[in-house]
């Protein structure tokens, strides 16, 4: 069994190794971050961390004071007790999985991650096998499986060509890191100007260093948002001037959980799309599968028994990441 802490279920914490993956604060001699989303970031903004040079990027942009030692995805970084490699998890720019090879074994962590992966990433690897694996479930029922981004992309730009022409102006509702990139790469091929919440405008401006195409874009301006413009903007600005000062509208949700019909009466909008940054169900067994550890731990879910019932089915050992593995020293 793997020896690991759980940091107040923010982060891990390989004892032995001297490791936290995506921890608070500094609680281990080298802290690595996976991606700059804000639940996945040290809230002690002042540490020294490990992560991808795009990460490390956001992070700054996001408030992070600390030093980062930015690392390449497959180049190793070495240790008194432990080998440390990122992998290109797919879920958004610079997201990374984080490989440990110590004396306990080949461990993945994955943070959030997606195969196949989001086009506004560096795409998705992973070692041929682990030991342990360390998954992120977020989305953990069969109900969960997506349709490729391609197929979702087309349809948004045909929702927004049409809103257009008919008077009213498409809103977006998508994360303003990561989904609201992708959605935008994914509408770019229209041509037209797509205005994005203050908050993810400087985040764009990122991706593009990056060299991926968003398309034409400007952070929101109320007085030219009704002028041919797309939206692209949080689920949070639903009930903001932002949107109820759009004179006509037609808004559509982005996300995963747009599988769920529920949501189009919930949030009151015209428009579901399921498109998603993290792995679907089938994906994450399939995974299993190929990666054969000795045992898979599940996080960052709202059920784990399904998994675990559907990896039992196939030989894998499994079991939610709990505090079954605390090492008191």
């Amino acid at each position: 069994m793997l020896t690991y802490k759980l940091e107040r279920n923010h982060g891990i914490i390989l004892p032995k190794e001297e490791i936290g993956l995506d921890v608070s604060g500094d609680v281990a001699k080298h802290v690595f971050v996976s991606h700059a989303h804000a639940d996945h970031l040290p809230r002690d903004r002042f540490i020294h961390v490990y992560a991808s040079p795009a990460t490390a990027r956001l992070m700054r942009a996001r408030g992070f004071k600390g030093d980062i030692t930015e690392l390449d995805f497959g180049k190793p970084v070495e240790f008194d007790h432990a080998r440390v490699t990122l992998y290109p998890a797919g879920h958004i720019l610079g997201s990374a999985m984080i490989g440990v090879e110590s004396d306990q074994g080949h461990t993945l962590y994955t943070g959030d991650y997606k195969t196949p992966p989001s086009p506004v990433t560096e795409g998705f690897d992973c070692p041929k096998q682990v030991d342990y694996f360390i998954t992120e479930a977020t989305f953990p029922l069969p109900i969960y499986k997506w349709r490729h981004h391609d197929e979702l992309f087309e349809e948004m730009r045909e929702f927004a060509h049409k809103s257009l022409e008919e008077g009213y102006t498409p809103v977006f509702l998508c994360y303003n890191l990561g989904k609201a990139q992708e959605v935008m790469h994914g509408l770019a091929p229209l041509g037209i100007t797509q205005q994005i919440h203050g908050a993810g405008f400087e985040l764009c401006n990122i991706y593009r260093e990056f060299g991926y195409n968003l398309g034409s874009y400007e952070a929101y301006d109320r007085k030219s948002v009704n002028d041919n413009r797309i939206l692209i903007t949080p689920s949070s600005s639903l009930e903001q001037p932002m949107i109820r000062n759009l004179r006509k509208k037609r808004v559509a949700y982005v996300s995963g959980w747009a599988t769920h019909e529920s949501r189009r009466t919930q949030l009151t909008i015209d428009k579901l799309f399921p498109l998603s940054d993290h792995i679907d169900f089938f994906e994450l067994i399939d995974l299993c599968e190929k990666l054969n550890p000795k045992m898979v731990y599940i996080t960052h879910t709202p059920n784990p028994r399904v998994v675990t019932h559907y990896l039992e089915q196939k030989g894998i050992s499994s079991q939610p990441l709990n505090m079954e593995g605390f090492d008191d020293d």
